[in-house]
């Protein structure tokens, strides 16, 4: 490590903020659970406003029953919990949960891959979908449109817990984490937090209300998918790799969050290039 990343002149000193909000007994409530639960509730509850107003959908018509979305809430919960920790074990640790196969389970201690959430959720909505005759990528798309402000939470939660800190630099505004090293580091966590939390939100906001783009289906899930990507690869470079991995490919840049997040972007791109307006309605199913 370059000596002069070492304890620069200026810094910011860290905030240490206890992870655990509230505990009772061997009962612990931490912000990083609060996190995905606040992001999974709000998601819920945005995606409703959404789909009950009818100015933003083709011909007036409401793409699904409110009640569709309090049950999808349920589906999506375990589309969230069960593909991100099995991402996480195949994408990012998998030689230590073979060793160690209880740890799978062991989801308190952290371990949680975006990527694999991802995808547990888009099962979840592709199957809810099919059950309830709803178009598939509506729902994609009332779904993506609120969950930044989870994404936004998580990383402000990895942040107080002192972990996915950034690479060792001097900017003024680096910080020295306490689990960090001798390092003065980018807070990349709060990096993350504002480009796939606040500024994605805006953006699909901006897509939802103004471009009136939920006519279109799949553009809303499609921007999303593309924003997050387009937000992930960058922060990837004032990251720190994780430890067992490293970089990848023999480079000093290439990270397994930019390798995961690259088809992210090629797919978001395809679906806002091929979406089409719906061009007559469709009775909504019973």
């Amino acid at each position: 490590m370059n000596e002069c990343f070492l304890l620069p002149l200026a810094s910011l000193p860290f905030p240490n903020i206890n992870p655990i909000l509230v505990q009772i007994g061997p009962l612990a409530v931490h912000w990083y659970g609060i996190g995905y639960i606040v992001g999974i509730l709000f998601a819920w509850w945005y995606a409703k406003r959404l789909a009950a107003n009818p100015k933003l959908w083709p011909d007036g018509v409401l793409p699904m029953k409110p009640e569709d979305l309090d049950d999808f809430i349920v589906w999506a919960a375990i589309g969230v919990v069960l593909g991100g920790r099995t991402g996480y074990v195949l994408f990012y640790d998998l030689a230590r949960y073979i060793a160690h196969p209880l740890d799978i389970f062991a989801v308190w201690q952290g371990g949680m891959s975006f990527h694999g959430g991802l995808l547990g959720v888009i099962l979840a909505m592709t199957l809810f979908s099919m059950k309830r005759g709803i178009r598939t990528w509506s729902l994609f798309d009332v779904v993506a449109a609120g969950v930044p402000v989870g994404l936004g939470l998580v990383r402000v939660a990895n942040f107080i817990n002192s972990e996915l800190w950034g690479r060792p630099t001097d900017v003024p505004w680096a910080i020295e984490f306490p689990n960090g090293g001798p390092f003065t580091r980018h807070p990349s966590q709060l990096y993350e937090a504002l480009l796939e939390g606040l500024v994605l939100f805006v953006v699909l906001r901006v897509l939802t209300h103004s471009r009136l783009k939920l006519k279109t289906p799949r553009f809303v899930g499609g921007a999303f998918i593309c924003g997050y990507g387009l937000s992930r690869i960058f922060v990837e470079f004032f990251r720190e790799p994780d430890q067992q991995l490293g970089y990848l490919l023999g480079t000093n840049w290439l990270t397994m969050g930019m390798i995961l997040s690259t088809p992210m972007v090629l797919a978001g791109i395809w679906a806002m290039a091929t979406a089409k307006p719906v061009t007559q309605t469709q009775p909504q199913a019973t």
